[in-house]
Parts: structure tokens; sequence; C-alpha cells
């Protein structure tokens, strides 16, 4: 079907008068169709919901459904209520014309849905300096503060097992008991290395486990993808306005979010950085991150769920690393590489990173205590 065709299912005003592919997401088919009439133009997002990464489309769609049909509903009274110091932004699902419904199946069976795009407003791919992390930190605090009162168990799990670091170190065991993996092994003493890393934290790969299995932490609802290019900030303000891409919205543990946020804005040399003597975890990044977060998510916190934010920041890269170190060992079939010793290099950059975090544990810890 083409895609002006499609496009056109959906109830959308004016006249279309350009749909080009958008943006540089790696998942989903995505187009920016421009729409105009004698008064306004309006730009909205056409995309594909791919069924590789989401064998459930539908599914994804009905928690998108109820995700945002929340946050507007309560975006709407708190800007009544002047609660706000900025206006907030949420994408809204546009109705196909004939049946009102959220999305289109296409004649191969793949979903098509079309959101509003965000506004005046972008997206940067790496941190900008402590003021940008202080505005992705009240981005994705808000955005937590939006989800906290909503029920998890409405929602599908949209990728089950993700990040349940424990179900990673069960794979990586598993891939130790294969021939390749022991070769890998036995010839490369960077490899060995990052084994014995990893033996070395194995309890470190189930504190926020046995932190919800007690009752210490409460399963909420996360983002389940906060890095910088998922955090719009306004163009005119220079303020934090919205969290996009929300097909990977999960029941789980705010603390992934927070601890993989802090993982990818405060490693300025980014996760292909050979020289490791560059990597290392910025504080003044992660300082500026924590106030914004904590201004916008302080309130539904408890005091648990605060002692647990440290190992958080520390787990993340853990949990990365062991994936990246896995899929080395097992032939490099699940991250996209370019050479064979590219998600060793990975490896090697997140057990760094962590490695920073635990020289920087008691500064941190006094940090988040300040706040």
């Amino acid at each position: 079907m083409e895609l002006s065709i499609l496009i056109n299912k959906f109830n959308v005003k004016g006249r279309l008068v350009s749909l080009t592919p958008f943006g540089n997401g790696n998942i989903n088919d995505t187009f920016l169709a421009i729409y105009r009439n004698t008064f306004t133009e309006t730009q909205v997002i056409l995309q594909r919901v791919n069924r590789n990464v989401f064998p459930k489309p539908e599914a994804i769609m009905a928690n998108m459904h109820e995700i945002t049909r929340h946050c507007h509903e309560k975006l709407e009274a708190d800007a009544a209520a002047g609660r706000d110091d900025r206006v907030w932004q949420m994408p809204r699902i546009i109705k196909t014309k004939d049946a009102g419904e959220d999305y289109v199946t296409d004649e191969k069976g793949d979903v098509w849905r079309v959101i509003t795009r965000i506004m005046s407003a972008h997206a940067f791919d790496v941190a900008q300096g402590p003021e940008h992390a202080q505005e992705c930190g009240a981005a994705l605090g808000h955005f937590h503060y939006l989800i906290s009162d909503m029920d998890p168990a409405i929602l599908i799990d949209p990728l089950p097992g993700f990040h349940i670091t424990s179900g990673y170190l069960a794979k990586y065991d598993a891939t130790l008991e294969g021939e390749g993996a022991r070769e890998l092994l036995s010839s490369s003493m960077e490899a060995k290395r990052m084994a014995k890393f990893i033996e070395e934290r194995r309890d470190l790969a189930l504190c926020l486990e046995r932190a919800l299995a007690a009752g210490e932490l409460k399963k909420r609802m996360f983002h389940g993808d906060p890095k910088v290019n998922n955090i719009m900030i306004d163009d005119v303000t220079g303020k934090g306005t919205a969290m996009i891409d929300l097909d990977t919205v999960s029941p789980g543990l705010v603390h992934l979010d927070f601890g993989d946020a802090l993982r990818s804005i405060c490693n300025p040399a980014g996760e292909e950085e050979t020289n490791l003597a560059k990597v290392m975890f910025d504080e003044d990044l992660a300082t500026a991150f924590c106030k914004g977060y904590m201004k916008e998510a302080g309130a539904f916190l408890t005091d648990a769920d605060r002692n647990y934010l440290y190992d958080s920041i520390r787990l993340l890269p853990f949990e990365l690393g062991l994936r990246f170190f896995q899929d080395f060992l097992n032939g490099n079939v699940y991250f996209k590489t370019s050479h064979p010793q590219q998600n060793l290099n990975r490896a090697r950059v997140q057990f760094r990173l962590c490695e920073s975090i635990e020289a920087r544990e008691r500064s941190i810890r006094n940090s988040l205590a300040k706040l």
C-alpha cells in the first residue's frame, strides 16, 4: 500500500504536501507528514511498528493508548492548577477516519500509526553540558511522575526479560558451556579479564531484584530507553519538554531508567571508545541530571527508592557490558557489529565505566543524599 494512501486513512486536517523519511531510529520505519490548509500547518509522524522487535504490535498500541490517555489527563489537570514551570508535552495518537481506531493494519499484517510531532523542540545525541543534563533529568523525572500512579498490571510487557539482570547472567552462563566461547576465553587475555570482572560482581547483578522480592522496592513503570535522543528540549526556553518513543514503557523499577540514563549521559566518550583512558563517569553531569530528576520525581520516591539509586547507577553499565560480552562469546548474533572484536570492546567500555562509578561511590552517595 502506498504511504500516501495509508496515511489518508487517518484523521488529519488539511492537504498532504510532504511525506518523507524522518529521524535516525533503529527500530520503526518513520516518516514525517506535513499537512497545510489556508491558515495552518500540521506535522505528524507516520510509523510502522517493527514486528521483529515487537511481535505483538497490537499490544504496543494498546499500551500506548493507556499511557497517553493517563498522562494527557494528568498534564491537563496540572496545567489547570498551575503546578508546572513549563509546558510539558506528550505525543497524541491520531485516530483513523472511519472507525476511530488507533492504528491501521496493511495487507502484509503490519501495524501503522500516526502520532503528533513535538514541535519547536529537538533532541541531542550526547549531553551538551550540565544544564542540558539537568533538563534531561527533569524530563525523565516528570515522565516517571506522570506514570507513577498507573497500575503496572494494565500494561502488556512489550519486552519480557528486558533489564532482568539475572536472566542475562543465566544466558551468559549457558554461553560459557559452548565450545566457541571456551575457545575465545582460552585464546584472549582480555576476554579472561572480562570474565573475571563478571565473576567478582555476580552479587551486584541481583541487587535490585532482591530488593523488589523483599518488598523494599515497588514495581511501577519505566520508559525502557531513556537515552539522550529520546528527550526533547524546547528550542525557545531550553527546558526539557517531553519523553518520546514510548513503545518500550514496561512494568518494573524506575531505577532501571535512572541508572541507564546516567550510564548514557555521564560517559562523554561514548560506547565505541577504544581508548579506555577516556572512559570515565562525569560527576558534574551526574549531579546536574540528579538535581533535575529529583525536582520532578522526588515527591513519589520513597526512602527505600532513594537508598538504591547508587546501586542502579553501578548496575546498568555492568548489565550492558555483560550483554555485550555474552554476545561476543556467542558469535555476535544479537548486537550489530562491523568487526569481530567490537562487542568485546563495547564490554570493556561499560566495565571501565562501572569501575569509574565504583571509585566514586562515596562522592556519588553523598551527592544523592543532599538532593
